[in-house]
């Protein structure tokens, strides 16, 4: 029988590089490594959870920013002007309190008969210096909902993004439960190889024997050695699945490939607590992912909020302080206090089409939500029946397996008493091996099948799995080494 791991074990293995950084991380040879350590150094160099941390600062940064605009702006100017424009001149002489009759011409007014003379002074006045200073606060008296739409987009963002945070941490640790796991399946599967390596050696021996007792043909022998070589190769194979497991658990944890490891032991994933009837519900409010899509729709509301703002009049209030001089100094000083109203009554749309577009996108997320607790209640459903049909096949497995140890067993006999053919021997041995690996992928979806109602109901924390007893000595720490297989 060809030793193998399902197609969709070894995907999901190859699948967990996904989650690849190089990182400095540096384990002792002698160093156990248990679950809960490696789900550590993934969660620290997970590069998805980075980026999920800067998206919580980006939106705390928001949060801020909206906050305060809610206060008062203060802006500090100085500059320095020199001109001969007329207007100008003259409203510089004014800013510093300099302005004299002589500067509207009085040395040219000679009575009425001057009413028509243009001033020199006052058209053609001479250059002028200003040094000007500027204290400025201005503050937002009422912005039709503006701020505070933003501030409630901001304050949303922050919440689905610590969703988003949730959710990517129990991705992090189903991936890297996902490889740990399949480091023990492909070192149970390696053992399989190994019993049916040993069976098969021991075809040959009695093949063999027989042979110079004369009760079989030399045929029996040469299948039989035939067999003991195909299983070696099937040995190989699995030694190369295993190798494959420890490079993919080294990808998950951003461990050099060529970084040994000893394994703590397996571990195995609870059953949530609670009534199965209950869960989908249980769902809807605890997975990070719905969380996440309903923090969303609730920024989608402020954006909203934020277009509709325009529609209403915006009010605020100014006060500002200057000085105005000739030369550098702070002698002249004059200061404005007063408030405006700005209230746009015509715009051509532009508003109107701005909160279509945001409810629009909030109608997009709704649906997105609507959908995704659709997938999320058939995903409740579908890994709870999975779970519990992987826990029943365990158990015929387990029978299976016993079944197909005591058929070899006769058979081996009768062909040794001469009685039975080798093709009767090698047919048990090959369903005693595919029970052997039957009983392996049992219990490795089990775990999987836990993990992934756990991971839908917002609940695959470190808590949730225990670590099992060692059947036989501890896990080789390098991709070669052997391992107690699964039994």
């Amino acid at each position: 029988m060809m030793v193998s791991l399902p197609r969709r074990v070894r995907v999901g293995l190859l699948t967990s590089a996904c989650l690849y950084i190089m990182g400095g991380w540096a384990l002792a040879q002698a160093e156990t490594l248990d679950f809960r350590q490696a789900v550590d150094i993934a969660l620290k160099q997970n590069p998805e959870l980075l980026g999920v941390q800067a998206q919580m600062a980006q939106a705390r940064a928001g949060i801020a920013q909206a906050e305060g605009s809610r206060l008062p702006k203060i802006t500090v100017s100085a500059g320095v002007t020199r001109t001969n424009d007329a207007l100008n001149a003259f409203g510089i002489k004014l800013s510093q309190r300099q302005a004299t009759f002589n500067d509207f011409g009085a040395n040219q007014f000679l009575g009425p008969q001057s009413l028509g003379v243009a001033p020199d002074n006052l058209n053609y006045p001479g250059s002028v210096n200003n040094f000007n200073t500027r204290i400025q606060a201005e503050l937002p008296l009422y912005t039709g909902g503006k701020l505070q739409g933003y501030l409630q987009q901001a304050r949303s963002m922050l919440m689905a993004a610590q969703s988003g945070d949730q959710a990517a941490r129990q991705q992090i640790i189903y991936h890297a439960l996902q490889a740990y796991d399949g480091v023990y399946t492909a070192r149970a599967f390696k053992g399989v190889a190994a019993k049916a390596l040993e069976a098969a050696q021991s075809q040959v021996k009695t093949v063999d024997s027989l042979l110079k007792q004369g009760v079989v043909i030399k045929s029996d022998l040469l299948s039989a050695q035939v067999r003991q070589e195909d299983v070696k190769l099937q040995q190989d194979q699995a030694a190369n699945m295993e190798s494959q497991a420890m490079d993919a658990l080294h990808v998950v944890l951003g461990v050099p490939l060529d970084q040994p490891i000893t394994l703590g032991p397996e571990v195995a994933v609870t059953m949530p607590q609670g009534d199965p009837s209950t869960w989908v519900g249980q769902a809807m409010e605890r997975n990070p992912q719905i969380q996440a899509l309903q923090h969303q729709i609730a920024a989608a509301n402020g954006k909203i909020e934020v277009a509709r703002a325009d529609r209403y009049p915006q009010v605020g209030a100014m006060a500002r302080f200057d000085t105005n001089d000739p030369r550098l100094g702070f002698e002249s000083r004059s200061y404005t206090v007063g408030a405006q109203l700005n209230w746009t009554i015509f715009d051509g749309g532009v508003t109107q089409n701005a909160v279509d577009q945001a409810v629009a996108q909030r109608m997009e997320l709704q649906a997105k939500l609507q959908a995704a607790q659709n997938q999320l209640g058939m995903q409740v459903q579908d890994s709870y029946r999975k779970a519990l049909d992987a826990a029943n096949q365990v158990k015929t497995r387990e029978l299976a397996v016993t079944q197909a140890e005591e058929a070899a067993r006769i058979v081996n006999k009768r062909y040794a008493d001469g009685v039975g053919t080798l093709v009767e021997v090698q047919g048990a041995q090959a369903q005693l091996d595919k029970a052997r690996a039957d009983l392996i992928m049992a219990r490795q979806q089990v775990n999987m099948q836990r993990a992934a109602l756990r991971l839908a109901l917002g609940d695959l924390t470190l808590d949730a799995t225990q670590p099992m007893a060692p059947t036989a000595a501890p896990a080789s720490g390098s991709a070669a080494g052997d391992a107690p297989a699964k039994p």
